[in-house]
């Protein structure tokens, strides 16, 4: 016998099939559900970077469908318990193994207060193509996407691809945001993308510490140039070289401004597994500690946007030059992920 009407409480942030299954289980036992979503202001003093109360309404909204909709009511959740410890009509709640314990102190409330045991519906965890559970923060790191997939193509973790003439036609336009200057003082371009920039953190910095994401600059003349103006990349990758071609100035660029040195291969017109290590590595010490990292790559380096985005966490920003018109600029989201995943996946496997 289903249940009248049942509560179900949550973030709701970067709605995915974890949240989805939660609402398909509610929605089994279940007539109607009440789902109450945490306010921004409760949501954001955990992670400021919590998407708005409409948008995660939008969000969960259009991943359940038309039909689910009809069933189901939002609400704005103030508090830890929200309505459930004196609701009279709802008989069930839903939970996961993690908030269990919430659902029974709300049950000693509800003694408190003459009301019957709310019936504990426990839901579990969807894993992740890696076994773990799909989560909201792994999400926001940049590990998974909303359904637990890699964003990085099992091809591209194990061995050496190789660009085709279709990704190549697509990679000649600018993937971000071209800021233009002189190519002969790259310092133009990059002065406007660092306000921009400095502009954004100032807003979006958390708890005077946070930021969202790693600074990453790919190339020689964007590293250098970023040093010059006191403002050196989290993350640099260098191969010595400008157009292809041996870069004398390289040797300005000062290694001893990064906490550590990496090195890896990765020849011309190809991605390596050397190369993902190495931007791995780098990116997980950033997120762990703030350390910065040199990347030198024996080869070239200007492919390197398309292992970084899918491995950067959302807000990372991505800074590489464009010959003879400036600086391109693009911050790491989904579409961004999205984007370099199907790229990937155009290249050509070396057995």
């Amino acid at each position: 016998m289903m249940h009248p009407l049942g509560l179900l409480g949550g973030t709701f942030d970067y709605f995915h099939a974890g949240h989805l299954a939660l609402v398909e289980r509610g929605l089994v036992e279940c007539e109607v559900l009440e789902i109450w979503l945490t306010s921004d202001a409760l949501a954001q003093r955990k992670d400021a970077r919590t998407c708005s109360w409409n948008q995660r309404a939008s969000d969960l909204l259009d991943s359940i469908g038309k039909a689910a909709a009809q069933r189901v009511s939002l609400h704005t959740l103030e508090d830890e318990d929200g309505p459930a410890p004196i609701h009279e009509v709802a008989t069930a709640i839903l939970c996961t193994l993690e908030t269990r314990a919430g659902c029974a102190r709300i049950n000693s409330m509800r003694a408190a207060n003459d009301l019957p045991d709310l019936a504990v519906i426990e839901v579990e965890h969807v894993l992740a193509a890696d076994g773990e559970p799909i989560s909201s923060s792994r999400i926001r790191a940049g590990e998974i996407d909303r359904e637990g997939l890699a964003w990085i193509p099992e091809s591209a973790r194990t061995g050496r691809i190789i660009l085709t003439p279709a990704v190549e036609a697509e990679l000649k336009d600018p993937f971000g945001q071209l800021v233009p200057g002189p190519e002969d003082d790259p310092s133009v371009a990059m002065s406007q993308v660092l306000a921009q920039i400095i502009a954004i953190r100032a807003v979006e910095r958390f708890d005077g510490e946070f930021e969202t994401g790693p600074l990453i600059a790919v190339g020689d003349v964007t590293v250098l140039t970023l040093q010059e103006l006191d403002y050196p990349a989290d993350i640099a990758l260098i191969d010595g070289r400008t157009k292809r071609q041996p870069w004398e100035s390289a040797d300005a660029i000062d290694a001893s401004v990064y906490d550590k040195v990496l090195r890896c291969q990765s020849p011309a017109g190809s991605l390596t597994p050397s190369l993902l290590e190495a931007c791995a590595q780098a990116l997980t010490a950033w997120m762990d500690d703030g350390s910065s990292h040199l990347i030198e790559v024996d080869g070239e380096e200007d492919l390197a946007p398309l292992f970084l985005h899918p491995l950067a966490p959302m807000g990372a920003v991505v800074l590489y030059g464009q010959p003879g018109k400036g600086v391109v600029v693009r911050r790491t989201n989904e579409d961004a992920k999205q984007r370099c995943r199907r790229l990937l996946s155009g290249f050509t496997s070396i057995e």
